[in-house]
Order: structure tokens, then C-alpha cells, then sequence
């Protein structure tokens, strides 16, 4: 199976010798190499390549907001990151975008190729250092996010029982009156409930502590 591939670089050495790899490897067509976005954009979709290789900085349009377009009007392309760049910001909103792989273009031919077919094939190639980032990345939203669990079990671990039936009522949007009346208490009672609840969870109003409860 010949894979067919397009490249877009504004740099002409690299861009040739994007070439010359893929010439070399008998597994590979090259379809078109462009120089800029704007050309990207209007080449790529009629030759419909298997796999792009992509720059970042491209003058123009940039190479995300190129994989982001041309990813819709072919949804089946592959879309590689072949970049100088290492920032997150970058790493993550190319493959928001739609990129699949994101590599360096410090890359050795070998290892270009590699992750070619490994592409192709349904993975996602990443250079060492990117994958690093995006492990690093992944594990402190987790941090955050049991952080942020952890927070909302203390904070309502300190409710009685009443208190955190009332907060499922407010929850729902009734009334004190309508809170009163389920459960059986006095209007009364339930304000001095709610306030325990608004000092407990350090909030002030309901609306604070309904998303609290929510986890928002």
C-alpha cells in the first residue's frame, strides 16, 4: 500500500528534505509540497493525501488553523506536526485542531518514517519530549481534578443530615416554604439551616451553593 502524503513548509531546506525522505521510501507518494498556508489550503483538497506533515509557523496561516480547516473538508487526512516547536499551548492546539502526531523536526530520517506508517496505521506519533509534555499535562488536570473532589468531600462532609437534605432541595429550586412544608419543619428553622450551609461551605448564596453541590 502506497501512502500518499503532502507537505507544508515555509522553510525550502527542510522542505526539500521532507522530500528527499519521503522520495526515498518506496512505501510513500509525495501528492504536493506547499510553501506557504494559503497554498496548503487550496492544493491539499483536491490532491485528498493520506497524511499531511504540517509546520506551525508558516507566515500567513498558521499550520493549525490550516489542520483545523482542511480537516473538515477531509475528515480522512491524517495530520502530523513536523515542527521546531515544544510549547504546550502549541502542542495542545494542534491536536484540538485535528492534528493526530506532532514530531520534531529535529527528527531523524529513520524515525520520520517510523512514525509516517505508525500514523497511517492508527497511532499517534509523538516525539520523547512532546509525549513527556502531554503526560505531564494529563496528570495535573487529574491533580486538579481530584483536588477539587477532595475539596467538595470535606466541605460537605461537614453537613448533618438535615442540612444536606435541605441543600438537595434548594438544589431543586424550592422555596423555603415549599422546604418547610416536605419536610416538616418551620420556615424558620430552614433559614438558620441554609445559613449553617452557607458558612459550612463558604458561600453566600444559594446559587453558590447549589453549583458547590454540583461541583461547579
Amino acid at each position: 500500500m502506497i501512502i500518499s502524503i503532502a507537505i507544508v513548509e515555509d522553510n525550502n531546506d527542510i522542505r526539500l528534505a521532507l522530500e528527499q525522505i519521503i522520495g526515498m521510501s518506496d512505501d510513500f507518494s509525495l501528492c504536493c509540497s506547499c510553501v506557504n498556508g494559503e497554498e496548503a489550503l487550496a492544493t491539499i483538497p483536491h490532491f485528498n493525501p493520506q497524511v499531511v506533515l504540517m509546520d506551525i509557523h508558516l507566515g500567513g496561516i498558521d499550520g493549525i488553523e490550516c489542520v483545523k480547516i482542511l480537516k473538515e473538508s477531509n475528515p480522512a487526512t491524517l495530520f502530523m506536526m513536523c515542527t521546531a516547536l515544544e510549547e504546550d499551548e502549541s502542542i495542545f492546539q494542534a491536536l484540538k485542531a485535528g492534528a493526530s502526531g506532532y514530531i520534531l523536526k529535529k527528527t531523524t530520517p529513520p524515525k520520520l518514517v517510523e512514525a509516517i506508517r505508525e500514523l497511517y496505521e492508527g497511532g499517534a506519533p509523538m516525539s520523547s519530549q512532546i509525549a513527556r509534555k502531554v503526560v505531564a499535562a494529563f496528570r495535573s488536570q487529574i491533580n486538579v481534578e481530584e483536588q477539587l473532589l477532595n475539596d467538595r468531600v470535606v466541605s460537605f462532609s461537614g453537613l448533618s443530615k438535615r442540612e444536606k437534605e435541605i441543600l438537595e432541595t434548594l438544589a431543586k429550586g424550592l422555596l423555603y416554604k415549599q422546604i418547610a412544608d416536605q419536610l416538616g419543619i418551620s420556615k424558620e428553622t430552614v433559614k438558620k439551616h441554609v445559613y449553617s450551609i452557607y458558612e459550612k461551605l463558604h458561600v453566600g448564596n444559594r446559587i453558590e451553593a447549589v453549583n458547590k453541590y454540583y461541583g461547579r
